[in-house]
């Protein structure tokens, strides 16, 4: 019995990779173009020739099998066939040498099930555009290939043993797993249950739990406890925020070391040098860059340079650290001179809990869903901040085209490009005439009713000229035109996938600079496969209500289950006031700042403290605040402004002093509506002067069309619900304990109705509410 499997390029991809990072851009042929060269190939061979041949071997246990593109047995010759574009002299060194091992690892396989002695090994490389092949060959004996082929199992057998007690190690620790605190919070075992229950089942659980229960610790540790016993490979958290990320390795962190004997080594101080738990923080390439605007290859960057030669040992010692936040895996991969940024890429196929962002896993292109699918893994994911994936996954697939961008290449462009840019250019032209011909002058926004689909076309050609321009030119591979490149290709892409989820706009000031956007509305068409390939996944937050919301947009199994987790919190500790005599409609506006100023004025000087108010826009926010700061000058404000940077965000963050007095102006949704905590007396108080409705335009009519025509819920899915989301979330900053007492003030008629109180936390108390 074989006590280990591996694919060639599996094992080959591991233990063969040598030299120099290289992530130089380099056109590659599609999936589709590789599989019709593959079929090129084979159709140019003779009639005995065995294409896809399966082969397979073992060494010590450990099966290797996979299948050669080909065998001549007229010619005794081998091959492996490679598809490329443009000038096979810049295929980078690091490939090349993958590429021979795979084929000698065959070699090897094809001897010993043949019995044959030697063997031809070639590399066939063939040219997508021209068809033009270039054949490389080495003669090999078995003995030799069996030497080499030993050697690849030897190493990876080494890893694959490590691997193996390692899995062993974790699951019988796991099965020890404690809870780190002597009890649970109030609502916080129900949620824990809940999560075990729907791990054990291979289930997506809706968790809708207030914030302050602890709802990362109460999903991570029932995770954790389930792993050994549903045999998950990988547990992801995925968050929306960077905060998001930080908190949960916290949570991580108390698990690890609450749970665990003494530590293995004191040499260094990790929490994971407790317990055998592999922890990895995905971190943006930006922000993990140690040479920011340096090209990712070797002849740039000293930590491209040799990567794959010094990743081996990098690669052991960050398994044997096991704690690898961010710091954690920089420290690492600085001590072995490789990048933090592509070491903590291979590491995702190595820990046991990866934290991250949510595009790993639900975007087109998501590394952790890749490896999964991959690897076969069976994964448990854990998303906070659920309520926020419906937006971030509409962006995740949308695109758009700029024409300006466009027209500014056009002027400075290559000779090679200047026909596609031209066609694209009249199409363009072609389409903005017809679409603003009967359109008011003052119309900015035009929804389309189909796709343009010969500018579709233009930009198809436009993204294959580009591609076979900088396969000649590759050092003319500009930031700007493998931007355009790469929008293009996202463009058209999506183009081939279109329909009712998406829409089709065109956005001109009539000044030659329009944008043409494909706009996702409906994300379940394309996630739905992605939970689909999940062993389980819970979905968490403090609004998640209604559930059929979700459950339609996120495209969550059938056999989702939802659960509201009961508040610690009792509606005494949050008066809830609701000025029904107040409309902040936009039309309203002008009349309602005075009314505001004096809700505000009286509120503070009932119980001076820190408040949030908040508003739909800026414009809305400045002019209240001018006129509060009119009558009532002695009360500091101060005030959340555009385009906020980080370090001004915590500025004002920063003024929430326990006992400190003052109100800070906000607007709903933005930086400070979620993800803000201010415990105790830093906050005790929020105004809400808005029900935070999209703007009625445009682009929200033809979503709230969609939606009636897809769920029948067309102004609750495009107005109330994302807009009571904001402010039960904006709301929340104010009780963040049960120890916590404050006060929320909803300024709109809008409150008092019932459908919109429904969509307000049950715990408030709603039937105690005052209107005044």
């Amino acid at each position: 019995m074989s006590r280990y499997r591996v694919a060639v390029r599996t094992l080959c991809d591991f233990t063969a990779r040598e030299g120099d990072l290289d992530h130089r851009f380099t056109p590659a042929p599609s999936a589709q173009e590789g599989i019709e060269g593959h079929g090129l190939v084979a159709s140019r061979r003779g009639k005995d020739y065995l294409a896809e041949l399966p082969l397979s071997g073992e060494y010590q246990g450990l099966r290797v099998a996979g299948r050669a593109d080909g065998f001549d047995p007229s010619a005794n010759r081998l091959e492996e066939v490679k598809t490329y574009r443009g000038n096979l002299d810049r295929m980078a060194a690091n490939q090349r040498a993958l590429h021979w091992a795979q084929v000698k690892v065959y070699g090897a396989l094809l001897c010993a099930e043949r019995g044959l002695e030697r063997v031809t090994l070639a590399l066939v490389y063939l040219e997508i555009t021209s068809g033009q092949e270039t054949l490389l060959t080495q003669e090999a004996s078995a003995t030799e290939l069996q030497a080499f082929f030993t050697d690849q199992c030897q190493r990876f057998l080494a890893w694959a043993e490590q691997e193996s007690a390692h899995r062993q190690r974790r699951d019988e620790w796991l099965a020890t797993l404690t809870f780190p605190y002597p009890d649970f919070r109030p609502g916080q075992r129900p949620l824990a249950e809940d999560v075990y229950k729907a791990a054990s089942t291979g289930r997506c659980l809706m968790a809708q739990a207030p914030t302050g229960i602890g709802k990362t610790l109460g999903t991570l540790f029932p995770m954790l406890t389930a792993m050994p016993r549903q045999q998950l490979d990988r547990v992801a958290f995925l968050t929306m925020k960077t905060p998001g990320r930080r908190v949960a390795l916290d949570a991580l962190a108390r698990l690890v070391t609450s749970s665990s004997s003494p530590p293995i080594s004191s040499s260094l101080s990790s929490p994971a040098l407790t317990s055998p738990l592999r922890v990895l923080e995905l971190v943006a390439r930006q922000k993990a860059c140690e040479y920011p605007g340096t090209a990712c290859q070797g002849d740039a960057c000293p930590l491209a340079a040799g990567f794959y030669d010094r990743l081996p040992a990098a690669r052991q010692a960050a398994v044997a650290r096991r704690w690898l936040d961010r710091a954690g895996l920089r420290e690492v991969a600085l001590a072995h001179s490789v990048c933090p940024y592509y070491l903590g890429q291979e590491l995702a196929r190595w820990a046991d809990v990866v934290v991250g962002d949510v595009n790993h896993w639900f975007d087109s292109h998501a590394l952790l869903h890749g490896l999964a699918q991959a690897n076969d893994w069976r994964v448990g994911l854990l998303i906070d901040e659920a309520h926020n994936l419906v937006e971030r996954a509409r962006g995740m697939y949308s695109a758009e085209l700029s024409q300006q961008r466009l027209s500014r290449l056009r002027r400075r462009s290559p000779p090679a490009l200047a026909k596609p840019l031209a066609r694209v250019g009249r199409q363009w032209q072609t389409l903005t005439k017809a679409v603003t011909t009967n359109a008011a002058a003052s119309q900015r926004y035009h929804l389309l009713d189909a796709l343009p689909n010969k500018l579709v076309a233009a930009m198809q050609t436009l993204a294959g000229a580009i591609t076979d321009y900088l396969v000649e030119h590759p050092d003319a591979a500009s930031v700007e035109l493998q931007e355009l490149l790469f929008d293009t290709l996202a463009f058209c892409r999506l183009a081939e996938r279109f329909g009712d989820h998406s829409l089709c706009d065109l956005a001109s000031d009539g000044r030659g600079d329009a944008v043409l956007g494909l706009r996702n509305v409906i994300p379940a068409d394309f996630l739905a496969a992605r939970f689909k390939a999940a062993s389980s996944a819970v979905l968490f937050s403090a609004t998640l209500t209604p559930f059929h919301y979700y459950r339609d947009l996120l495209g969550l199994p059938e056999n989702s289950v939802w659960r509201e987790v009961a508040s610690p919190f009792a509606a005494r500790q949050l008066e809830v006031r609701i000025r029904a005599d107040i409309s902040t409609r936009y039309h309203h506006r002008e009349a309602s700042v005075a009314p505001i100023v004096e809700v505000l004025a009286d509120q503070y000087q009932r119980q001076p403290g820190h408040y949030l108010a908040f508003f739909s826009s800026f414009a809305y926010l400045e002019q209240v605040m001018a006129q509060f700061q009119h009558v009532h000058p002695s009360v500091p404000v101060f005030a959340q402004t555009r385009g906020m940077q980080e370090a001004e965000r915590d500025a004002f963050l920063a003024r929430f002093t326990p006992g400190g007095k003052g109100i800070g102006f906000a607007v709903l949704g933005g930086a400070f509506a979620e993800g803000v905590d201010l415990p105790g007396k830093r906050l005790i108080g929020a105004f809400i002067a808005t029900l935070g409705l999209p703007p009625f335009n445009d682009f929200n009519e033809a979503l709230k069309a969609r939606m009636n025509t897809r769920f029948g819920q067309g102004d609750d899915y495009t107005y109330r619900i994302p807009g009571m989301i904001k402010v039960v979330q904006a709301a929340g900053r104010v009780i963040r304990s049960p120890e916590d007492e404050g006060v929320v003030i909803l300024m709109d008629d809008r409150f008092a109705q019932t459908k919109v109180r429904a969509l307000l936390p049950r715990w408030w108390g709603l039937g105690n509410h005052s209107s005044s």
